[in-house]
């Protein structure tokens, strides 16, 4: 008996050892890589090796310090005394903002609000160097201005297109903010938006950048570059109590108003002698009019062109020279691309009916 179950246990044991390396060799095979019978056949790729710091310089995180040291000597900081009056007597207040060279015979561009009623004027070059200043042109209407120092042989910045932007594309702020010593200041951003409008103290500003590279004050009239190094905007506002949204007027609109403040001191721009106003939802339901975009008109100055031409208060005018006009925004740069004496066609709805006039432009005052 004894014998008998030695001899089970010794084939018992035999079965395990069978089971035991059939499960072994089932597991091996299943963990086995797919393509292991190619190894031989397919040796491993080398591959050309990459610099990281390469790809994250060029396309994530690009470095700014050749472009900065390139354009930082055509920026400029700007010092000001501004006059102002009280009840009793007058005081001098002083202010800052930034410019950049744009001849090398010295003419500046800066911001109107920067500048204006200022008593005195100074520029410091990024070497040092304190020049005083002479306002060559002002233009409240697009917060533009032009002064110049007399100096020579100066770097000049150069503008890019303005119309090539994309949302998203990379934009770098030079100023001085806050007018802290040391150099300039140096954001960077992104485009944020485009044909932007915002209402300031004398008027609507339109067509302009938005982006979130900060601007402070003190960056002023500091211009928005690209990464190639072009001028695509001149820095002008923030919008109050907003983190990471400023405006810049757009090169293409700033760059024939700098030459005409070169020119002639001023901006010769048309009139047409209307007031006017955008079709808000709530404008819209209020009047139930007819129409939901266009300039709804909200005066009319008398014995004006507007007036001459047969236009009223109420009317709503959806298209200069077939262009449409869903806004104010875009009503004012259609109407600003034409000159005094120009005759241009006006739709509009009056009366819930569409009609067209002509409407000769005269000089704006």
């Amino acid at each position: 008996m004894l014998e008998l179950k030695f001899y089970l246990f010794k084939i018992n044991n035999v079965y395990f050892s069978i089971l035991v390396c059939l499960f072994l060799l089932i597991t091996s095979c299943e963990n086995t890589p797919e393509n292991v019978e190619n190894i031989s056949e397919n040796p491993p790729t080398i591959t050309e090796e990459v610099a990281v710091d390469s790809v994250i310089t060029n396309t994530m995180l690009p470095s700014l310090r050749n472009l900065i040291s390139d354009m930082e000597e055509s920026v400029v900081s700007i010092s000001v005394d501004i006059l102002s009056r009280g009840i009793f007597y007058d005081y001098s207040n002083e202010g800052s903002g930034t410019g950049f060279i744009i001849r090398s015979d010295g003419y500046i561009v800066t911001n109107n609000h920067v500048i204006e009623n200022a008593t005195e004027i100074e520029v410091t070059l990024q070497n040092g160097s304190i020049y005083p200043a002479q306002i060559i042109g002002l233009d409240p209407l697009s917060d533009l201005a032009v002064i110049k120092i007399d100096a020579a042989n100066l770097k000049a910045a150069s503008f890019g297109n303005s119309d090539a932007l994309q949302p998203g594309d990379w934009a770098v702020t030079i100023g001085n903010a806050l007018a802290l010593k040391g150099g300039p200041t140096v954001t960077l951003g992104i485009i944020s938006g485009l044909e932007r409008s915002i209402t300031t103290e004398n008027g609507s500003l339109f067509d302009l950048i938005q982006t979130d590279a900060a601007i402070n004050r003190g960056n002023s009239g500091g211009p928005l570059i690209t990464l190639d190094g072009e001028v695509v905007g001149i820095n002008t506002a923030v919008l109050s109590g907003a983190q990471g949204i400023g405006f810049a007027v757009s090169s293409n609109v700033a760059d024939p108003i700098i030459k005409s403040l070169i020119g002639s001191g001023k901006v010769i721009r048309p009139l047409i002698g209307l007031r006017g106003a955008d079709i808000t939802p709530a404008i819209f339901e209020r009047y139930e009019l007819p129409v939901k975009e266009g300039v709804i008109i909200t005066k009319i100055e008398a014995n004006g062109p507007a007036d001459k031409s047969g236009l009223k208060e109420m009317d709503i005018i959806t298209a200069l020279n077939d262009i449409p006009t869903p806004d104010m925004s875009k009503f004012l740069m259609e109407l600003w691309n034409n000159n005094p004496g120009d005759q241009i066609k006006v739709t509009y709805n009056s009366d819930r009916e569409y009609k067209e006039t002509n409407v000769i432009l005269i000089e704006r005052p």
